[in-house]
C-alpha cells in the first residue's frame, strides 16, 4: 500500500482504538449526558462521526469510480489541493476554536452505548475500505462536494485525509466532556 494511503489508515485505527478507550472508561449512564447545555455528550460526539461518514458514502464511491475510469498511476506523492488543504488545515484533531455544524449532522436520537459504537465501527470499517481501494489510483485527479457545503470541492485524496482529523477532533470533545463529567461527579 501507498505509504501516504497507510498513514491515512493508521490514522482511522488509532481513532479506532482511542473510541475504544474512551467507551471502556465511560460508564453507560454518563454516555449521553452533557456537561453543560450548549455541548454534546459523548455519544453526541460519536454519533457526529457515523453521521459525517454516512455523509460522504455515496461520494466515496463515486470518486473511487471515476478513479479507477481515470486509471493511470498512483503519484509518487499525493498532494491536497488548495481546498482539501484549507479544510484540512481547520479540521485540527485538538479542537482550538468551535466549528458549528449544519443540522444534517447534529445528532437528534438518544442510542444505547452499544449501539452508537457499532454504527461508528461499520462506518469506520467503510472507510477504511475507501482507503484501501484507493492504492494504486489517481484519487488526487478526482473531486468530491463537501456533505457540510456542496459548493465546497476537493480531491478525493483530501477527504481521506481530512476524515481521520475530523475523528480525532471529535474525539478530543468526547474526552473533553468526559472529563468535565467525572470532574462534576467527584465534587
Amino acid at each position: 500500500m501507498h505509504a501516504q494511503l497507510q498513514a491515512i489508515l493508521n490514522d482511522f485505527l488509532a481513532a479506532g482504538a482511542r473510541l475504544g478507550r474512551l467507551a471502556a472508561e465511560v460508564p453507560d449512564e454518563v454516555w449521553e449526558m452533557r456537561p453543560a447545555p450548549a455541548s454534546w455528550s459523548v455519544s453526541e460526539c460519536v454519533q457526529h462521526l457515523s453521521l459525517t461518514t454516512a455523509a460522504y458514502a455515496a461520494a466515496a464511491e463515486q470518486a473511487l469510480d471515476a478513479a479507477r475510469a481515470l486509471g493511470g498511476p498512483a503519484p509518487a506523492r499525493y498532494r491536497r489541493d488548495l481546498a482539501g488543504w484549507l479544510l484540512w488545515k481547520m479540521v485540527a484533531p485538538v479542537p482550538t476554536r468551535r466549528m458549528p455544524t449544519t443540522a444534517p449532522f447534529i445528532p437528534v436520537n438518544a442510542a444505547t452505548k452499544d449501539a452508537v459504537l457499532a454504527e461508528f465501527s461499520h462506518w469506520q470499517a467503510a472507510e477504511r475500505s475507501w482507503v484501501e481501494r484507493s492504492d494504486g489510483l489517481p484519487i488526487h485527479r478526482v473531486k468530491v462536494a463537501s456533505p457540510f457545503n456542496p459548493r465546497l470541492r476537493y480531491s478525493f485524496y483530501a477527504a481521506l485525509t481530512i476524515l481521520p482529523r475530523h475523528e480525532h477532533r471529535h474525539l478530543c470533545q468526547a474526552e473533553l466532556a468526559w472529563h468535565t463529567l467525572r470532574a462534576a461527579r467527584r465534587a
